[in-house]
């Protein structure tokens, strides 16, 4: 089992993780609110919210990539009571990863108007998804799973 020093670690990265969600909360509100201000803006503006949105993409694949390879692995090492919780998240990644490779294809090829509708969908999903994420994981994080290193890809967004 984790030592104190490992639980202090650990009740740091339930905080950590939250954090990261608020990060990439606000970034996608900002792109969608980007995309809506520059409507019939110059080319170069959209090619800014382009590469923003592109990069906003692969944020949060990173996140979720580092939430299955890592920290949920690890979950289910120490708890596996928590495999139905785990099951119903990576549910999830796959539904949103399917998301972003559409906003990643509308964003190389057609209007930001389309890239917005799928972005203010996006935004929904994520935040239904980010609840239920820090709700059923902070207790099993603040208990003291062992961070082995897992932490470093999920908590860069």
């Amino acid at each position: 089992m984790a030592s104190r020093n490992d639980g202090e670690r650990v009740l740091a990265l339930s905080l950590q993780l939250t954090r990261t969600h608020r990060e990439l909360r606000r970034r996608v509100d900002d792109l969608i609110n980007g995309i809506k201000a520059a409507d019939g803006a110059a080319p170069r503006v959209d090619e800014e919210l382009r590469a923003h949105c592109l990069a906003f993409c692969g944020a949060l694949t990173t996140h979720h990539r580092g939430e299955d390879d890592g920290l949920f692995a690890e979950l289910l090492r120490e708890r596996p009571d928590l495999a139905g919780t785990i099951a119903n998240l990576v549910q999830d990644h796959t539904l949103i990863e399917g998301i972003l490779t559409r906003v990643v294809e509308l964003a190389e090829r057609t209007d930001l108007d389309e890239v917005g509708r799928e972005l203010d969908g996006l935004a929904a999903i994520m935040e239904s998804h980010f609840r239920y994420e820090e709700r059923t994981l902070a207790a099993a994080l603040d208990a003291g799973v062992p961070d082995t290193g897992w932490s470093g890809p999920m908590l860069s967004p």
